[in-house]
């Protein structure tokens, strides 16, 4: 299966709460260099760690990652 990269990111909780939105929907996700990001500064040397799925639902979670921006709440 050939997985693509759709976003990285260089803060590992960044990473996670898109991997954990992706797989919550049912998608497939790898996070790639994610145990690289526990020595200081290595994640932005090797371009942040990579949050990746299968090709054929890439374009997919783009979408929904690009829907699921948090809104803040309106205070009345």
């Amino acid at each position: 299966m050939e997985m693509v990269t759709i976003v990285r990111h260089l803060n590992a909780a960044a990473a996670d709460l898109d991997a954990a939105r992706l797989e919550a929907a049912g998608f497939v996700v790898l996070r790639h260099s994610e145990m690289s990001a526990m020595a200081e500064g290595y994640p932005a040397s090797v371009g942040g760690i990579r949050i990746q799925v299968p090709a054929d639902q890439a374009d997919d979670a783009r979408s929904f990652l690009a829907d699921s921006i948090a809104v803040e709440p309106e205070t009345t």
